[in-house]
């Protein structure tokens, strides 16, 4: 495709068809994404790629501690609830999800059960778990630099005709996701992505998000027209 049509018909994939996903075409993403740009070149980012029993383990074990109630242990530092417009957008797309997998407001059954799959990674077949080292914690540059490269991960992937989402909601319980996908002590977890094939006839796949104008969200200067 071309490179406008990969970042235009882009959309979160949390429906899987049952396919494995070629160790070697992960690889070749993996070696275009990780041309993203980068602070001077520092490349901060690690890469763990599970699937099979490993994933399954994590899985298992995000959402057996999560309906524990044992709280989460995210290790990339999490801000403030979102208020005013970030809500707003926020409430807009999980209502376009639900409306799309016909899930009532008051139905908690079917709630929960959309809760879980996000516990699970959508119960796609792969999983990348990106890191940073822990010497450069506390630099805003490092995980800036993660999200550069995440962007290209998922767009070289929908290029290929694989989906994914962004997905941090798998990677609660990071002492499950650091023993099963063997990350050591001396690197942070930040985010993961969910990866596989699409399924098409998956509802929530067909759901776009809207995006502000050009005009709500920037300010040009100092041009003549």
């Amino acid at each position: 495709m071309e490179f406008d049509d990969v970042v235009k018909g882009r959309r979160s994939i949390r429906g899987f068809l049952k396919k494995p996903v070629p160790k070697a075409l992960i690889r070749e993403i993996l070696e275009i994404a990780m041309r993203a740009p980068t602070s001077l070149n520092t490349q901060p980012w690690n890469f763990y790629v599970v699937a099979g029993d490993v994933l399954d383990r994590i899985r298992a074990g995000n959402v057996e501690r999560n309906l524990a109630g044992i709280p989460h242990s995210r290790e990339f530092r999490l801000g403030p609830d979102y208020a005013g417009e970030h809500r707003k957008r926020q409430i807009e797309i999980a209502i376009q999800l639900f409306e799309a997998m016909g899930i009532e407001r008051d139905n908690k059954e079917k709630r929960m059960d959309w809760i879980l799959r996000g516990f699970r990674q959508f119960d796609a077949p792969v999983s990348i778990v990106i890191t940073y080292d822990k010497s450069i914690q506390g630099s805003d540059v490092a995980p800036f630099d993660c999200g550069g490269v995440v962007n290209c991960i998922v767009n070289t992937a929908w290029n290929r005709g694989l989906g994914c989402v962004i997905n941090s909601q798998g990677i609660m319980q990071s002492p499950v996701v650091r023993a099963e996908a063997g990350i050591p002590d001396d690197q942070v977890i930040q985010t993961c992505i969910a990866m596989g094939w699409p399924d098409d006839t998956f509802p929530a796949n067909a759901v776009v998000s809207k995006r502000k104008s050009v005009d709500e969200a920037a300010v040009f200067r100092g041009f003549e027209d």
